[in-house]
């Protein structure tokens, strides 16, 4: 199957076009490198360009005539920037989704699979929320996520593309061959920040939040191994059409929700305690209050996706942070950061 995948440049995204490759699949990617990086596209097939180009994007199927799903990865996605820049998320993450969304309508794409966001729910009670769980996007970035499934259904409904929008939770780790990993200079992520931490790029680690209605008040979250995110990602592509024949899980309007996500809670204490443990050694850490945009979290119900696709997550939490720690050790010397 060839896949085109935007944002394939991108730490998810070069993830989903390793699994993919993996799989005997071959994925064609769309990036304009805005923070994508060039490197992580070797040994696929690459466009440079912005999926709000119409006339590149026809060239790109034209070419590519065998195309008939795409993964849509390409986003901005720091929510205190988005606090700070809404206007360039919505440009982004909103205006240039549905130029996309358009020249793939006008090429009868069969599919699209999305990278939607657990910040678009609610705090629940037990923070366990399913896919039927209310929505409260409480940020620019998770507005723009909640936006573009909103434009997506309704595209599928009136054009008869299908979508299924995937819900991430909180990924972590890396490329457990290191062909990929988190490639911002600053990661604003937590697991990035503690690597930074234990490698003396930063002085401290600090826990933003510590009076949230948790078990020890720091926020709750699903931390996900980005391989298991991405092999989710080739599960969704090739139970595409299988995903809508189900009766138990009858997606309205051609449109599907699926959370990926452990089904397991872990607050940042919990994950601070783990990924000392791991390390080895303690770090020098600290308390302050949280980000703009940040709330007590969730973690995922996950049963969909075991019966649609067929999938859950394989990979721990102690997974996620050595191939952190072994990706952040050749980050900079692989990117060329100094």
């Amino acid at each position: 199957m060839k896949v085109l995948v935007t944002g394939g440049a991108g730490y998810i995204g070069s993830t989903v076009c390793s699994a993919l490759k993996d799989g005997g699949h071959t994925p064609v990617i769309l990036d304009s490198l805005v923070t994508g990086q060039e490197v992580f596209t070797q040994g696929h097939i690459f466009y440079k360009g912005d999926i709000a180009d119409q006339e590149l994007v026809t060239r790109v199927l034209n070419e590519h005539k065998d195309i008939r799903l795409v993964v849509h990865c390409a986003a901005l996605i720091v929510v205190p920037e988005s606090m700070e820049k809404p206007y360039e998320y919505y440009r982004e993450n909103v205006s240039k989704s549905i130029e996309l969304f358009k020249s793939l309508v006008d090429h009868k794409i069969e599919g699209v699979v999305f990278s939607s966001s657990a910040s678009i729910y609610d705090v629940v009670e037990r923070f366990k929320v399913s896919e039927a769980s209310p929505l409260k996007p409480q940020s620019p970035y998770a507005r723009t996520k909640y936006m573009m499934e909103m434009v997506l259904r309704d595209f599928a409904s009136a054009y008869g593309m299908k979508a299924i929008a995937l819900r991430y939770f909180n990924p972590i780790g890396a490329d457990p061959k290191l062909r990929s990993g988190i490639h911002v200079r600053e990661p604003s992520h937590v697991v990035g920040k503690l690597v930074d931490c234990a490698r003396g790029k930063i002085k401290k680690f600090e826990v933003t939040g510590v009076n949230w209605p948790t078990r020890d008040g720091s926020g709750i979250r699903d931390y996900i191994h980005v391989w298991d995110l991405a092999r989710a990602h080739v599960a969704a592509l090739e139970n595409f059409a299988d995903v809508f024949a189900s009766s138990e899980h009858a997606g309205a309007d051609n449109y599907q929700v699926i959370n990926l996500g452990t089904g397991h809670g872990i607050t940042v204490k919990e994950l601070l305690t783990a990924f000392e443990r791991v390390f080895g050694a303690t770090l020098n850490k600290g308390e302050a209050p949280p980000r703009p945009g940040d709330n007590a979290g969730s973690y995922a119900s996950c049963e969909k996706a075991a019966a649609l696709l067929g999938w859950h997550a394989e990979k721990t939490i102690e997974d996620g942070i050595r191939d952190a720690l072994r990706w952040g050790a050749m980050r900079h010397s692989v990117l060329g950061y100094d």
